[in-house]
């Protein structure tokens, strides 16, 4: 598809310590990603977010997340050994036979990483940004989509199991980026994974109470 960026970090003089930074060799920093700590009914987990790779998708979740567009959402597909989706409006309901389909408002948000603007077109949907080669292994996050290319918007799953299959990079007909990976509370995600269900859709309603944003 894309050429990969190799270039996947941004530089700042040393003396520069405006933000958590790690040094990597004398005289350069390498920024911190943001993290975003999810709050649920079934407790909380940590992930950090890719934005040093995947600035367009990382910086669209952290605009939703914090302009409080996932609060109150649930869970609306869970499948134990696969995945846990979320981050539907209609899933506002837990119940919403919708649940699945809806996405953001069309609008624009800024990329973080590069300070350009990005627009979400075509019922909220983004960019496919097939630029960095994280698979979708045990914790990490993944956009959800129609099929259709550039067709994410609000929607991402966390994968709790090797789910290799739907990286962008696989020869496989689905292409899933990965944008983060959940770095505290994994057995949280597991759990959620678990429970109940009908349909997938938990019969014990599962609801995002907060996602709160550091780092960004």
């Amino acid at each position: 598809h894309f050429a990969c960026i190799h270039c996947r970090v941004s530089h700042l003089p040393f003396p520069r310590l405006a933000l958590p930074a790690v040094a990597r060799s004398p005289g350069i920093v390498e920024m911190a990603n943001p993290t975003a700590t999810f709050e649920t009914t079934m407790g909380s987990f940590k992930a950090e977010l890719f934005l040093d790779r995947t600035p367009i998708t990382a910086s669209n979740f952290i605009d939703l997340a914090k302009s409080g567009f996932y609060n109150g959402i649930h869970f609306h597909r869970v499948i134990p050994n696969f995945m846990n989706q979320f981050g539907c409006p209609y899933a506002k309901d837990p119940k919403s036979n919708r649940a699945g389909t809806g996405g953001p408002p069309d609008g624009t948000f800024t990329n973080i990483k590069t300070g350009g603007t990005e627009r979400r077109s075509n019922g909220g949907n983004i960019q496919d940004e097939h630029t960095s080669r994280d698979s979708n292994q045990p914790g990490t996050l993944s956009m959800a989509n129609t099929g259709a290319p550039n067709s994410g918007g609000s929607q991402f799953f966390i994968n709790v199991t090797d789910n290799s299959f739907l990286d962008w990079f696989s020869p496989g007909e689905s292409k899933h980026p990965v944008f983060g990976k959940v770095i505290e509370g994994y057995d949280v995600c597991v759990a959620i994974s678990k429970v109940p269900t009908n349909d997938d859709n938990p019969r014990t309603p599962i609801m995002m109470k907060s996602i709160t944003i550091s780092g960004a």
